[in-house]
């Protein structure tokens, strides 16, 4: 299997009515999900995509997206999934960057911008559902009975080699760059990340991150690899009614961030008593403190947590073995079976274990590079001695003698107090500890200013800077802290550093 399709295809094979995915109005089973995805890929055929050829998606998380995913995969075309929100100059630069020739979008503003680049543009709920064979499917509007049913000739049959998928990061640039994941990389990954998170048939995976983070986008292909049932949560689902609504999804894993757990805990806290289903919590896009899983373990007995650490550009690097955190406190895992990670010098060569270096990883999760930035692939994904690709991930940390990974902080967030390099997250993770701080978020110096601490807690600054005193060394204590009400978070639920700067301005 090296298709991503196939991964559909074979779950439709397996348990083809067992619900696959489903919002609080709508579902598919894994059957129909495969059979909607068929009919899909004729209807793309119709509008003109064929092999190679890009397809954007501007969507909330709703059961057309897989059928979407899994429709372009089916043609080999490469398809790009936006949030929601997606406009402007965002959109416009995906537009320019991946130059699709079709999108699909549920927002008019986003169709009408397609339109002015002359890129054929339809709405989300144009995509059929229709649940039958390829064979049976009607010829879409502009197509020939005799063309829509013309078997696909060799040429526009996908490679495992051919990408499937284009993800829009944002990082050290000034515009959001692709990561390009092909069919063999994409499967590689779900199979090697369901081999450690092992999500069962009977499993409902509860997901309130937008499918436009791969985070979320991959729940779906695990769902399928495993046969497990993946509720799509959505935004208005994430804040105040979370916990009702993991409780009535009766969900058994929750797909979480730091900021998903948090919420959690903090509503367990004042509302005890309910009774929910879950038995594992994941964690990837920061770390995670320790104290929001320990009120969750708890208040949820049967709950096990698995830390993971990875990147867009190889989606998993490390996932810790469940409840790996309580005899490893601070580690995020080991390689996924098949891959490697280790800490490199400034040189690139390895460091051995308990030395900080930049993580790199290397094995078949690591992508193919960014889209149309061949300065940019060269410099993250260099090929060792000519010949083996690695992935330089950005990222300070070490791993131990039992090839732990121990994340100390991104190569950006490192900074200089008082003549010291001192790590951003190393102080986030020191404020976290002192009671009182729900949650925490450094700024490091810029214009003039000195580092600031961002706390949310009932706690004035004067007592979280003597607290840090005793939690890591003074000289990494920041001069300043503010608290604020809430941290201001971007879509994928991490903390929105610009909004940031502006808050803290604010309490000057």
């Amino acid at each position: 299997m090296t298709l991503l399709h196939e991964l559909i295809d074979d779950a439709a094979r397996r348990s083809a009515d067992a619900t696959a995915v489903s919002t609080t109005t709508e579902s598919l089973t894994h059957g129909e999900l495969a059979r909607a995805s068929a009919a899909a890929a004729a209807w793309l055929r119709g509008l003109g995509v064929r092999r190679g050829e890009r397809v954007v998606i501007v969507a909330p998380s709703e059961i057309r997206v897989p059928v979407l995913a899994y429709a372009a995969s089916r043609l080999g075309a490469p398809f790009a999934l936006l949030h929601e929100q997606t406009r402007g100059r965002a959109l416009a630069h995906v537009l320019d960057d991946a130059e699709p020739v079709l999108l699909v979008a549920a927002d008019a503003d986003a169709r009408a911008a397609a339109a002015e680049r002359g890129i054929t543009a339809v709405p989300l709920a144009d995509v059929p559902l229709t649940d039958v064979p390829l064979a049976d499917v009607p010829p879409a509007a502009g197509t020939t009975a005799t063309e829509a049913a013309a078997p696909v000739d060799a040429a526009a049959t996908p490679l495992a080699v051919d990408p499937v998928c284009l993800i829009y990061t944002s990082g050290t640039t000034a515009a959001p760059k692709a990561v390009v994941s092909t069919h063999q990389q994409a499967v590689f990954a779900v199979h090697a990340i369901q081999s450690q998170l092992r999500y069962r048939p009977d499993d409902v995976v509860y997901c309130p991150l937008p499918l436009s983070f791969d985070y979320g986008l991959y729940q779906l292909f695990l769902g399928a690899a495993s046969g497990a049932h993946i509720r799509l949560g959505l935004p208005a689902e994430v804040g105040p009614s979370l916990l009702r609504n993991v409780e009535n999804a009766g969900a058994t894993v929750l797909a979480s961030v730091p900021a998903v757990a948090e919420t959690l805990a903090r509503l367990l806290r004042r509302a005890p008593g309910h009774r929910l289903r879950l038995r594992l919590l994941t964690n990837t896009g920061a770390a995670m403190a320790p104290q929001p899983l320990t009120e969750l373990r708890t208040a949820v007995p049967t709950l096990r947590v698995q830390l993971m650490f990875g990147l867009t550009e190889c989606k998993r690097a490390a996932i810790n073995p469940p409840d790996a955190d309580l005899d490893h406190p601070g580690t995020c895992g080991r390689a996924l079976p098949g891959t490697e990670i280790f800490a490199a010098g400034p040189d690139g060569d390895r460091l051995p274990p308990g030395e900080i270096g930049e993580l790199v990883v290397r094995g078949p999760n690591v992508m193919s590079g960014y889209w149309r930035r061949p300065e940019l692939t060269a410099l993250r994904f260099p090929l060792r001695d000519g010949l083996f690709p690695e992935l330089r991930t950005g990222d300070h940390g070490w791993l131990d003698e039992e090839g732990y990974v121990h994340f100390v902080g991104r190569l950006d967030d490192i900074y200089k107090e008082r003549g010291f390099r001192v790590s951003a997250t190393e102080v986030e993770a020191a404020a976290l500890r002192v009671a009182g701080v729900e949650r925490a978020a450094v700024l490091p110096p810029a214009d003039g200013r000195t580092a600031v601490l961002v706390v949310v807690g009932a706690i004035a600054p004067p007592q979280v800077l003597v607290a840090m005193r005793d939690e890591i060394e003074e000289f990494k204590v920041p001069r300043r802290c503010v608290v604020v009400p809430t941290l201001p978070l971007t879509r994928n639920g991490k903390v929105d550093r610009k909004e940031l700067v502006t808050a803290v301005a604010e309490h000057v």
